[in-house]
């Protein structure tokens, strides 16, 4: 549930081309403080080019996107991760012969101040601040209800297990904002109702997150709003239940006004 009406990130006017091509034109919005924003739209709408501006790995031709009151427009992707963007992808990018616990750990990175020589001796300041970190791993791992599988090598984990652990490494970067691309991709029923869940844990311990998921009625249960984008412009923004009864997303997934 939503924990306030402040606006945590801002989008205005965000128009993004490549070439003579437009993937995003106009596109304008606001994600508030604890809230789930899902976006949606057929193959080619422009949701994916939208996460690629948030952590800037694109730089949009026009408008502004502000986290916090500080602009991303124009920045590196480092400098988005320490401001607190992080991100899943479609993708799975884990380290198969590692465990669970350590593929979580590298999730800490961002987070670790001491040195490779202190590191290594692993005393005083090094130890303290490792000690800490394994205290959030072990955290998320509950939060994600990983326990059974947290000394396991994670390429012999189910493909539903594995997304988990692909969002608890995104968790691990104690994000303001996650993003979040297809998590159920490619998932059974029971599995996408894990990471459902996941994600509703996620949500309640405060974090904000934006949701681009072509599994409808998972983004229809769980989303707070909802922003549907057709060929790059956004056709309509509101509540699941106003966007899914909409007219222009009923004809851009559709193909007829119904």
């Amino acid at each position: 549930m939503m924990t306030s009406s402040e606006s945590l990130l801002s989008v205005r006017d965000v128009t993004l081309r490549f070439g003579g091509v437009a993937a995003l034109t106009g596109v304008s919005f606001d994600v508030r403080a604890g809230e789930l924003f899902a976006v949606i739209g057929p193959n080619g709408a422009g949701k994916t080019s939208i996460f690629n501006c948030l952590n800037a790995v694109y730089r949009p031709q026009e408008g502004s996107i502000t986290l916090q009151g500080t602009e991303l427009v124009g920045r590196k992707p480092g400098f988005t991760a320490k401001l607190g963007i992080a991100r899943t992808f479609q993708n799975l990018g884990l380290f198969t012969n590692l465990d669970v616990v350590d593929n979580l750990m590298l999730g800490r990175h961002l987070r670790m101040r001491t040195g490779f020589l202190a590191g290594a001796v692993w005393l005083g300041r090094a130890r303290r601040e490792e000690i800490e970190h394994r205290r959030r791993v072990e955290e998320i791992i509950e939060l994600l209800e990983l326990e059974p599988y947290r000394r396991t090598h994670v390429g012999s984990l189910p493909y539903g297990v594995q997304k988990r652990i692909e969002l608890g490494r995104a968790l691990a970067m104690d994000p303001t904002l996650l993003l979040l691309d297809e998590p159920v991709a490619g998932m059974n029923l029971e599995e996408t109702g894990d990471m459902a869940r996941a994600i509703l844990s996620i949500q309640a311990s405060g974090v904000s997150m934006i949701l681009v998921e072509h599994d409808m009625q998972m983004v229809m249960d769980i989303a707070d709003r909802v922003m549907a984008l057709d060929f790059g412009i956004p056709i309509a923004i509101g509540t699941p239940a106003e966007v899914q009864s909409d007219e222009r997303v009923i004809e851009a997934y559709l193909g007829v006004a119904s």
